[in-house]
C-alpha cells in the first residue's frame, strides 16, 4: 500500500503542472518514516489483539505530517489525501473481494505469496512505463509530458552545442575541454 502511494505521488511529478500544482520533492525519508509508523502500528495492533488497525490515524499522519507537510497547495493537499482514502484500509486485506489500486493498463494489485522469489518476479511483471490513468489523470497528461520531455531534450542539446569562440581569439569548447583533462 505504502509502496505504490509513494510510487503514484512520485510519478505524478513527471506531468508537471498536470501531475502537481507545485513541485514537491518526496523522498525515501518520508517513506521510511511511514513505513516505520505502520509497521509500529501494525505490531502494536498484534500485541494488543485488535483485529482492525486505525486507518483513519494513520492516513492523518501519513498524508498531513508526513508526506503532507511539504504540500503547501489545498488542492495538491486534496488529491494526496484522496489516494490515501482509495489506498489504505481493511479492504486491502479482503478475502472475498480483489483489491486493485488500478486497472489501468494493468492490474496493480497486492500480491499474496510465500517467498522472496515470487514477490520479486511480480514486481519484474509491473510495466516499466505507466499511462495517466494510473495516476488518475486523463489519456491527454501523456502528450503534455512528452511534449515538455522532447523540449527539455532540445534544449539541453542545444546548451550542449559547440561555440566556434576560436574566430574571435578565443579556444572553443572542445580544446577547453582537452586542456581540463590534460591538466588533470
Amino acid at each position: 500500500m505504502l509502496s505504490f502511494f509513494h510510487a503514484t505521488i512520485q510519478e505524478r511529478k513527471k506531468f508537471g503542472k498536470i501531475g502537481w500544482n507545485i513541485k514537491y520533492d518526496f523522498n525515501k525519508s518520508d517513506f521510511q518514516i511511514s513505513f516505520s509508523l505502520i509497521a509500529l502500528y501494525m505490531n502494536k495492533a498484534l500485541e494488543d489483539g485488535d483485529e482492525e488497525l486505525p486507518w483513519e490515524t494513520l492516513r492523518y499522519l501519513i498524508g498531513e505530517a508526513m508526506y503532507g507537510g511539504r504540500v503547501t497547495n489545498d488542492f495538491d493537499r486534496r488529491v494526496m489525501m484522496c489516494y490515501l482514502e482509495e489506498f489504505c484500509g481493511d479492504f486491502i486485506f479482503d478475502t472475498n473481494q480483489q483489491f486493485y489500486f488500478s486497472q489501468a493498463g494493468y492490474n496493480y494489485q497486492v500480491q499474496n505469496h510465500d517467498t522472496i522469489e515470487q514477490y520479486m518476479d511480480c514486481i519484474e511483471e509491473v510495466p516499466l512505463f505507466t499511462n495517466p490513468g494510473v495516476f488518475g489523470l486523463h489519456f491527454n497528461a501523456e502528450i503534455i509530458y512528452y511534449t515538455n520531455y522532447a523540449k527539455e531534450l532540445w534544449r539541453n542539446t542545444l546548451e550542449m552545442q559547440t561555440s566556434d569562440g576560436a574566430a574571435a581569439g578565443g579556444e572553443n569548447r572542445e580544446e577547453y575541454i582537452a586542456g581540463v583533462a590534460s591538466d588533470i
